[in-house]
């Protein structure tokens, strides 16, 4: 009992101490990652120490680095990046050796040993899979072309890094061989996995998603639990595979990453990702606030300077290699220096493989020690280059142009503009969209009911699953860029949102239920709001007078209403059926 009541003090503090440093960074415009790995180091052992390293801060700080691959994972829509897997290949692969190279020398330099210099080089060839994909999801450019050649990088090192692990993990081999039978168990089983999460992507997962995406609690929950699903083999695949005889290692982060990439091939990921963001956040955070908890000073800070160096070395190093590397395949300027100023940190990956180097009796704790204050001083210092780089770009701008290639490499993913945006597929909308249709060349409609977005795909119409509310769906929408937008929902808070995000010139009509509402919509900048209540009050009484005034002329409406309820036409091409006489 006592135990459980101090991890839950321990978990408090860390939760409370990362809020308060959260928010006087957020107050200040300073990046969250810095913060939490500032209150890892306040309360921690190399400070206050009032918390300490306990496997429940270990536990959730792995969670925190598998949910954020998970997340990740539910980004890469296997058809939007296979336009870019080649460059990324020939961007990554020699990026990393050149990397290594340049983290060796410099070691060299410094006084380390050769095998020494060799681990530093390999633990210092990654960028910071946590760092990259944090800044790039809270600026919303996970998805743009730097984007994805970033990510798909960071893909190809993580693989890296697995297979390093696994051999850092059986110690000192005996020879060769023992290497690379290691190296070909790891190879394989990350092919099996793949094989496997695509397979389920085609063949289980649409089955069993389309018979419950609807309800949002169950959608979410199937969701967490086939993360953990993969997590758990990931996990224990050593325990699996013991009885044939087989010892291997695979990291959670990469089986969460697998499930997350089998989600991301249904139209349901866009939903998902905005509900797993809140739960990666936690996790997060709780994964840099253990980074710093389990820091001893003294071992931290014995090659100081020797780190120092390093640290302004290799993030130059880095920019360079890599903006060499994207512009060798042709991107366009902008996109080559963005994609090169995210990239140039040590990974929390190095710190990990210092680890295992050390625990394998490859090097001292006082190099595991260097490594981990490299990592955080360039994490900590790339997260101001990733959070001002297109401001960075802006200034650097004409001094690069003479780099600049002609031919540049750009995205092939659809993009909206001038189109017209409708939201909520009902009775409304269903008569609506062929008017639209004629006068737009592009509609685009966001729904979250599986059965209406295979309608509209049946009709030919453009769909995104998803709730509007969500920034990431209203991105893929490009509500910025519409001419038109319709709104079915009547709920305020969305009709508001849409209104604040859509351009000065944009027309937009939305719904509303009562009065109040509609007026706060007009105010907000709407051309109309529909009041579908006191709309179908007056229909009603419209209907109840036409009943007790003239039953054969009811008999018609109520005919010529159920003909309207059966048509796909809009509106204008059935007004003819009621003969008018509800309007006379």
């Amino acid at each position: 009992m006592v135990t459980e009541v101090a991890l839950s003090v321990d978990l408090a503090i860390i939760l409370l101490s990362a809020t308060i440093v959260g928010f006087i960074a957020n107050q200040t415009g300073q990046p969250t990652i810095v913060a939490y790995i500032v209150a890892g180091v306040i309360i921690g052992p190399a400070a206050l120490g009032i918390v300490e390293v306990t496997e429940l801060t270990e536990t959730l700080s792995e969670l925190g680095l598998a949910f954020l691959l998970f997340l990740l994972g539910i980004k890469m829509r296997l058809d939007e990046i296979s336009h870019v897997l080649a460059p990324i290949l020939k961007i990554s692969i020699p990026q990393m050796f050149t990397v290594a190279l340049v983290g060796m020398v410099i070691s060299l330099l410094l006084g380390f040993t050769l095998l020494e210099a060799v681990l530093i080089g390999l633990a210092v060839m990654y960028s910071s899979t946590a760092v990259v994909i944090k800044m790039l999801t809270d600026k919303d450019e996970a998805t743009s072309l730097h984007g994805k050649i970033d990510v798909g990088v960071l893909l190809m090192q993580d693989i890296v890094v697995v297979i390093l692990l696994a051999v850092l993990a059986a110690g000192r081999p005996d020879d060769a061989t023992e290497i690379v039978t290691t190296l070909g168990i790891v190879l394989f089983l990350v092919v099996l996995i793949t094989i496997a999460a695509i397979g389920a992507s085609r063949y289980v997962l649409p089955v069993v998603f389309r018979r419950i995406a609807d309800n949002k609690d169950v959608f979410f929950l199937i969701a967490l639990s086939w993360a953990f699903l993969f997590i758990f083999i990931s996990h224990e695949i050593n325990s699996i595979l013991a009885p044939f005889g087989i010892e291997a290692y695979l990291s959670i982060e990469m089986g969460a990453f697998l499930a997350g990439l089998a989600i991301a091939q249904l139209p349901y990921s866009l939903e998902l990702r905005d509900r797993v963001n809140p739960l990666t956040d936690l996790f997060v955070m709780l994964f840099f606030v253990s980074v710093a908890l389990s820091l001893e000073v003294g071992d931290l800070v014995f090659y100081w300077q020797e780190a120092i160096v390093a640290a302004v070395v290799l993030m130059i190093a880095k920019f360079i290699i890599f903006f060499v590397l994207i512009d060798w395949q042709q991107f366009t300027l902008e996109t080559t220096f963005l994609g090169s100023i995210n990239m140039i940190q040590i990974s929390e990956f190095g710190i990990i493989v210092g680890v295992a180097a050390h625990q394998g009796g490859f090097i001292d704790v006082e190099v595991l020690g260097f490594l981990t204050l490299l990592a955080l001083l360039t994490m900590s210092a790339s997260v101001y280059f990733i959070e001002f780089n297109h401001q960075l770009f802006d200034r650097a701008a004409p001094f690069l142009s003479r780099w600049e290639t002609k031919d540049g490499f750009h995205s092939d993913k659809k993009a909206y503009k001038n189109h017209a945006v409708v939201v909520g597929y009902d009775t409304v909308t269903k008569h609506a969209l062929p008017l639209l249709a004629e006068q737009y060349e592009q509609v685009v409609v966001a729904d979250r009911t599986i059965d209406h977005i295979k309608t509209l795909d049946e009709k030919g119409y453009d769909t995104i699953y998803g709730d509007v509310s969500n920034a990431t769906i209203r991105k893929d929408a490009a509500v910025k860029h519409a001419e038109f937008i319709l709104s079915s929902s009547v709920q305020p808070n969305v009709n508001k949102v849409l209104l604040e995000e859509a351009s000065d010139e944009a027309t937009v009509f939305v719904e509303a239920e009562w009065v109040e509402d509609a007026q706060t919509l007009y105010g907000a900048g709407a051309n109309s709001v529909i009041l579908s209540p006191q709309l179908a009050a007056r229909r009603l009484t419209d209907y109840l007078s036409l009943y007790l005034d003239d039953r054969d002329a009811f008999e018609q409406v109520v005919v010529a209403d159920m003909e309207l309820m059966r048509r796909d036409e809009p509106f204008l091409d059935t007004f003819t059926f009621a003969q008018g006489d509800l309007d006379e």
